[in-house]
């Protein structure tokens, strides 16, 4: 999750410019590593001239701290050394740009809360507090739990799915029907022939019948596997509260080579198009919106009509727009 200058790169080597068909990116943040944001102006302006119908939003939870040693200002988490703190304000932040909106754009809005420590067993009472001071949210994530170099430089102990913190959470959002998107990868950058922390995630499934959408399947920067189609495929066989997106580097790094999706993976996403979303995980940022949606394009073109129609809209629609 980051919009860092590699991740640039990929994005201006696609071909298009927006995506074929009209969607919802069911993956953005509203503001960067800095709590910076263009504004909700110019996300739905973006939106507007790239396809996206609708998107699901979140804050960001962390902040990047500018040490005074460091002569650069940073923009991502991995500009420097410096660590990442919980951001208490991000959820406002969001609030206060989505009550500004006219009501024809809050529709085409899906707020969620994450602006809160997940190791923190009091964490769901802030949960419940914002659910009670704003109507208008429709989630909770995305929350970053096992995160590779995230992790490593976020302040207190170690985030993951079955910490004891989340599990109030999990069973609030199973009472109250209110899905959740959690980054959790599936493995280590240094254990790539094994799925590491799968049973992290598995033992949470086990037993909460919450709606969880798994960002980028799991994957993350230098995250990979040889078998991850495989591992995916177990996964949404054995859970069926699982979804996934495949936004960020899992679509770049995992389910296509060369910018050209693998067989493979057009084959799990066509008999699972009920399972899996596309997002741009932007943040805080707009104008390569269009762009980097376009890179899905290649995917997009090989699934049929009714499945294709799935990934872009109606899984997103079905999970973060409910009434």
């Amino acid at each position: 999750m980051s919009f860092n200058r590699e991740f640039l790169q990929r994005i201006n080597k696609a071909p298009d410019e927006k995506i074929d068909s009209e969607c919802i990116d069911m993956h953005i943040h509203y503001t960067d590593f800095l709590q910076q944001s263009d504004g909700m102006k110019s996300l739905i302006n973006q939106m507007d001239q790239s396809n996206v119908k609708k998107c699901v939003i979140f804050g960001l939870p962390v902040k990047k701290k500018w040490d005074a040693i460091e002569p650069e200002r940073p923009q991502t988490y991995l500009d420097d050394e410096a660590k990442c703190y919980y951001y208490s304000l991000a959820d406002e932040l969001l609030a206060q740009q989505y009550l500004g909106l006219d009501e024809a754009n809050k529709k085409r809005i899906a707020p969620t809360i994450c602006s809160f420590n997940p190791t923190d067993c009091t964490a769901v009472d802030y949960i419940r507090f914002m659910l009670k001071k704003y109507d208008f949210w429709k989630g909770i994530g995305e929350l970053l739990l096992r995160h590779d170099d995230l992790t490593n430089l976020t302040m207190e102990e170690t985030a993951r799915v079955n910490h004891p913190a989340l599990n109030e959470i999990f069973r609030l959002c199973e009472d109250e029907n209110i899905p959740l998107n959690i980054h959790q990868n599936s493995t280590s950058v240094g254990h790539n022939d094994r799925f590491e922390y799968l049973h992290e995630l598995e033992s949470v499934l086990q037993i909460y019948d919450a709606t969880f959408v798994w960002a980028h399947c799991g994957a993350s920067r230098r995250v990979t596997n040889k078998d991850y189609a495989a591992m995916v495929k177990g996964m949404l066989d054995r859970y069926d509260n699982l979804y996934v997106d495949i936004s960020w580097v899992v679509y770049d790094d995992i389910v296509c080579k060369n910018l050209k999706p693998k067989d493979d993976w057009v084959k799990l996403i066509e008999n699972n198009s009920d399972r899996f979303m596309i997002g741009s995980d932007l943040c805080g940022h707009y104008e390569k919106l269009g762009k980097t949606l376009a890179r899905y394009n290649g995917l997009i073109r090989k699934l049929s009509p009714e499945k294709r129609s799935d990934v872009l809209y109606r899984n997103a629609e079905q999970i973060w727009f409910k009434d």
